[in-house]
């Protein structure tokens, strides 16, 4: 059977947009070669035609390069063609590039959206305000403890603030007052030697004659003179 009907042979795939972008861009630019070559020859023909006087043979070579510029002309025409399908195929391509993205957007959308549906059912309003008001009663206890805690035991409760703004104020004006004469409190400056003499009562060191008769002699090196009275005997 297969040797009278033969084999179904499989289909191609169509080609993609980037494919057929691809061949027409490569056909383009084999066109764009043969026009940079047609221009070099057509330079040529314009060297020769200045150079060459009005005649016969300049005729000849002006006919050359009216047929050229003929090519050149047809050519120009099928690359801006070529250029053209190429730019429809762009088009082509970015809404197509388009509509995939706006599909992936919609497709993860509709994913976030269920998963924000099952979430939301887990949580309810009233369960995170009966949360928020028993944290408010739960800081105000705490608060109160606190309070409790760091009440002190020697303080009264019936103490007034008047009189205790009065003794400060005493209190700082008696630290002035110790400070004028040298600048720093009484307790701070030293004692006075006259002040330690009068208390501890001592008597003054002599003077006169009577202190000078008790002074010890001293010889030329520094040792006690012997009296004289002492010699003659």
């Amino acid at each position: 059977m297969r040797r009278v009907f033969g084999v179904k042979k499989d289909k191609e795939p169509p080609p993609s947009i980037q494919d057929a972008s691809d061949r027409i861009t490569k056909r383009g630019d084999s066109v764009e070669d043969k026009i940079k070559k047609l221009d070099i020859e057509l330079n040529k023909y314009k060297e020769q035609i200045k150079k060459t006087r009005p005649g016969p043979a300049q005729e000849g070579i002006k006919a050359r390069a009216m047929r050229v510029l003929k090519q050149k002309r047809m050519y120009e025409g099928q690359r801006d063609m070529l250029y053209n399908q190429t730019f429809n195929l762009d088009q082509v391509a970015f809404a197509s590039e388009g509509i995939k993205d706006a599909q992936q957007t919609m497709t993860a959308l509709k994913s976030a959206n269920k998963e924000l549906k099952g979430m939301m059912k887990t949580v309810k309003l009233n369960d995170i305000d009966n949360l928020q008001d028993e944290m408010m009663d739960l800081m105000d206890v705490s608060n109160e403890i606190q309070e409790t805690l760091g009440r002190s035991y020697s303080v009264p409760d019936d103490i007034d603030e008047d009189d205790l703004m009065g003794e400060l104020d005493a209190l700082e004006a008696d630290m002035g007052t110790e400070t004028e004469s040298d600048g720093m409190p009484s307790y701070l400056q030293p004692d006075k030697e006259s002040d330690i003499d009068a208390e501890l009562n001592l008597p003054s060191a002599p003077t006169g004659a009577a202190g000078r008769s008790n002074a010890q002699a001293y010889d030329e090196l520094g040792l006690p003179a012997v009296p004289r009275s002492s010699l003659r005997s």
